[in-house]
């Protein structure tokens, strides 16, 4: 019986230098993403697709079959190997298990070694009619950035260079070469295929097709032996012969550490929270979602208390945090690089102060844990604390500055997007809200209580600021509060739009801004009209720029983005809102757990498996949507499971020194 939505069901590899495998349980691309050797040239960035895929056949005495899946244009399915798939497993890593008409039973499973641009493929028969059976592996070539596509050109270089187990491609100049080393034989026998079409880029309006150089074909006699297929990103070829003297030896020195690497995670969301956390410039960072993030600033900061602190990584989490720390730039974070070169773009006012809120929990899991920190870590954390502060009160880029007014900061100007709802097509900013949103007013005074510990002339801004929070953001006629006052800094005016935003000056954060019944206002108001299975919604249904769906071409789904698409990761300041609004007892911590965690347990093997979608519809069912792997989505998910939602205690935040 073959595997249910095989295509819509993907994996993910991450090889812990910001370059991993990826596709579908079925075999068949549906993104330009997926890939079996995708390597990071400037870790984390520079990513380049080496080894798209590949066809597999096998033949017995009784006939041919087929593995592998692919797509032609026009949708032309040829081969269709998932036919035959009986079952598909994703942890500790992929396997699939074939049963063929003659009743021959196949294995086949792949994995990315930690910290090796390598991937290690193996076959093996379980069962099998008498006689000869034979596999074969035609790999698909190109050597091209991530984001691009691949055409048939003469420029191709599809000379293989062979030395006993070793086959060496070098595709184009500039581009890594590739090795394969395998237990089998290799065949020269260079052909392009052409047109293998991505549904995924066609439903996003991108270009869909490509062509890919096949150059040889590997085979194998099953029968006698298991297949062992690896292929390597230049420069870690040698890492291939380090593990072994030969295929076999390799594969399986680096199997055995390998699952005893991934043994050692307490739990599954243990081992796919590792993969985003990789090689960074100075340090470890945090990769924002795959397959097409890189490491950005505010992602990092939000999703480092899930992924690090909630699974007792705090060695990363100081790596990380300290990586970051000398990167402040007149107050301002950078929110993310490109992902080639070092410049860095600061178009976020949160980033900053996220960082602070990640360096508030950082200390506070180094103290619970009882674990100590030099003197110099401390000071170069607390030095960007204070650079932070300091240039938001002074002012900085984008009119992002304290009012001495009323306390709060102000930031914004026409064309730029600062706050998590970014979204930007062409010089259309879709969700300006240039003012003072809620939720910068939440992450601003929690990070002014922050500074304040250790600079007291913060604490008259601080309680100002609180004042005013209080007095204007609270809106009678819909009980809940404003996302943005004094919009486009026009003193008194107000934006009423009904936006997650405001969940944050109630759970999410250290400190919370709302108590009492105002509290629970806003938490039962969001619950009622945002609340859904996989998350919150970014806008409220009854709104007239309300989006269902996140679907079309760029333009359309940008100017969706945040006009209704759920996003997973406001779960978290939802779910602990919710439970500091009921006391915070065992018994709000047990009906929060039994009423909102089972949507995103079975989202874990629906689309990213293991992982938690960057989005969905905001009308239901709420299709995944967005990167199949988002790193604060898991975070959030972990940090619920791991420290909100204990029976034994509830959110337990320390304070910063």
């Amino acid at each position: 019986m073959a595997l249910k939505n095989p295509t819509h069901r993907e994996w993910l590899e991450s090889d812990g230098l910001g370059g991993f495998a990826s596709g579908t349980a079925s075999l068949r691309r549906t993104r330009r993403y997926h890939a079996i050797l995708l390597t990071a040239t400037e870790p984390p960035v520079g990513r380049m697709v080496l080894v798209n895929g590949f066809d597999a056949s096998l033949q017995t005495s009784r006939g041919g079959y087929w593995l592998s899946s692919q797509l032609y244009a026009p949708d032309v399915v040829a081969p269709d190997g998932a036919e035959a798939l009986e079952s598909f497993a994703s942890d500790p890593w992929p396997r699939w298990k074939y049963r063929f008409s003659d009743g021959t039973l196949l294995e086949q499973e792949l994995f990315v070694p930690r910290g090796s641009s390598v991937v290690a493929l193996r076959w093996r028969l379980l069962q099998a009619p008498e006689g000869e059976v034979r596999l074969h592996v035609r790999p698909f070539l190109s050597g091209r950035g991530y984001h691009m596509l691949h055409r048939e050109n003469p420029d191709f270089l599809s000379d293989a260079e062979e030395q006993g187990d070793e086959v060496t491609w070098r595709p184009y100049g500039g581009v890594p070469s590739i090795t394969a080393k395998s237990n089998g034989s290799y065949t020269h026998q260079p052909a392009w295929y052409r047109h293998f079409l991505y549904e995924r880029e066609r439903e996003r309006g991108l270009d869909d097709t490509e062509d890919l150089m096949a150059p040889g074909i590997f085979g194998w006699s099953l029968e006698k032996r298991e297949a062992i297929l690896f292929f390597a990103a230049e420069g870690y070829e040698q890492h291939l012969r380090s593990w072994g003297a030969d295929a076999s030896a390799a594969f399986d020195a680096i199997c055995d550490r390998e699952q005893r690497r991934r043994g050692g995670f307490a739990s599954a969301l243990y081992r796919a929270a590792d993969s985003y956390i990789v090689a960074g410039r100075g340090g470890k960072t945090i990769l924002a979602g795959f397959p097409w993030f890189t490491d950005w600033g505010r992602d990092t900061f939000i999703a480092l208390r899930g992924l690090c602190l909630a699974t007792g990584r705090l060695a990363d989490a100081r790596e990380i945090l300290l990586a970051w720390s000398d990167l402040v730039d007149r107050g301002m974070m950078p929110n993310r690089f490109p992902d080639r070169g070092t410049s860095a773009t600061f178009n976020s006012v949160d980033a900053s102060l996220w960082y602070i809120i990640a360096c508030h929990d950082f200390f506070a899991a180094m103290a619970r844990t009882g674990r100590k920190l030099s003197q110099t870590d401390r000071d170069a954390l607390h030095r960007a604390i204070e650079a932070i502060l300091a240039g938001y009160v002074a002012g900085t880029r984008y009119q992002i500055g304290l009012d001495a007014e009323d306390g709060l900061l102000a930031a914004g100007e026409s064309g730029v997007q600062l706050t998590w709802m970014d979204a930007k097509v062409g010089d259309w900013v879709v969700t300006p809200r240039i003012g003072k949103p809620v939720e910068i007013q939440a992450l601003w005074l929690n990070a002014l209580t922050i500074g304040a510990k250790r600079n007291a002339e913060l604490k008259p801004i601080l309680q100002k600021g609180l004042a005013s929070f209080a007095a204007r953001f609270w809106n009678d006629e819909s009980a809940s509060l404003f996302d943005v006052v004094d919009v486009d800094h026009v003193a008194g005016t107000v934006d009423a739009a009904f936006r997650p935003n405001q969940i944050f000056a109630v759970g999410g954060l250290p400190e919370q801004l709302i108590e009492g019944k105002k509290a629970r206002q806003i938490v039962d108001a969001v619950e009622a009209r945002l609340w859904t299975r996989l998350g919150l919604r970014s806008l409220a249904p009854d709104s007239p720029d309300y989006a269902p769906h996140y679907e079309g071409g760029v333009h359309q789904r940008d100017g969706s983005y945040h006009q209704g698409t759920v996003w997973p990761w406001l779960c978290g300041a939802f779910i602990e809102a919710w439970v500091r609004v009921r006391g915070n007892t065992a018994d709000a911590r047990r009906v929060a757990r039994e009423r909102f965690l089972p949507g995103f347990e079975k989202h874990l093997e629906v689309a990213g498996l293991g992982h938690i979608s960057e989005i969905a519809d905001g009308d239901a069912p709420h299709t995944p949507r967005g990167c199949p792997a988002q790193a604060w989505s898991l975070g959030e998910l972990l940090h619920l499971r791991e420290e909100v939602l204990l029976e034994s205690r509830g959110a337990i935040r320390g304070s910063v020194e």
